[in-house]
């Protein structure tokens, strides 16, 4: 079974909220075979054992981001995993032991009749000294054994699905996830107006600075100015000085 992708997930957030994507999709992917493998659908069974693997493990290497909502949920993971993989056991030695018996009969079948020769009937003797005569009941015992266990297994399975929902091991374990990303995503816009509010400050710093280097430079301006208009009132004045002529003098009578 293909593993569902995981969305948005990013390598420069932080370990805990990209944990919470995946956790959240396995969880959900595990959850969605339960009403067919309840049904006893053997593939969905199956399906759902891998999924509870998948969440397992992540919860191994993450749980610790999500308390103990997720160590209770890896090891019911864990239980589930085993409960499934065991029906699994019988659904795959079940009809190997059923194809061996019907081997091992049409094997014994063929040499009875060989050895019926050209006899117009057979002998139940020859049947009764078959090779694999006492393997049939083994066999055959075990194949109920199976069958049995499997029925057994189905119940345990239900009961384990029953008992789970009961406590809200699932439930909680979502609601911790997604309390996580909550609390990621409300940090995430916190640190982003605390930048914003930043870089505004900085931005009215600068305008600050800009306006206080704008009036010393008109303040600058205004005495360079007064000192060129003092100057060229005083070359004015000397230029009077040397071009205006003396008034005469007066000669004694």
């Amino acid at each position: 079974m293909k593993a569902r992708p995981v969305k948005k997930l990013d390598p420069a957030r932080p370990l805990g909220e990209n944990a919470a994507r995946i956790v959240k999709v396995r969880l959900g992917e595990m959850l969605d075979f339960a009403p067919r493998a309840l049904d006893g659908k053997t593939k969905a069974q199956h399906d759902m054992r891998i999924a509870a693997k998948r969440l397992r493990y992540v919860l191994e290497v993450t749980g610790f981001c999500f308390g103990r909502p997720a160590d209770t949920a890896r090891r019911r993971a864990r239980d589930l995993q085993d409960i499934l993989g065991e029906i699994h056991d019988c659904d795959v030695m079940l009809p190997r032991v059923r194809q061996h018996l019907k081997q091992i009969q049409r094997s014994d079948a063929r040499a009875v009749r060989e050895k019926a020769g050209q006899a117009p009937d057979l002998d139940p003797r020859l049947a009764a000294q078959a090779q694999h005569r006492t393997a049939y009941r083994g066999l055959d015992v075990l194949a109920v054994y199976l069958e049995a266990r499997r029925e057994l297994l189905t119940d345990r399975f239900t009961a384990f699905c029953k008992r789970q929902e009961e406590t809200g091991t699932w439930k909680r374990l979502e609601r911790a996830v997604d309390g996580y990303l909550i609390r990621a995503r409300e940090a995430r816009r916190t640190a982003k107006a605390a930048e914003r509010a930043r870089l505004q400050a900085e931005a009215a710093a600068r305008a600050a600075q800009q306006a206080e280097a704008q009036a010393e430079q008109a303040r600058l301006d205004r005495e360079r100015a007064a000192q060129e208009a003092e100057q060229r009132a005083e070359r004015h004045e000397q230029i009077q000085r040397r071009t205006t002529p003396a008034p005469p003098q007066r000669r004694p009578g």
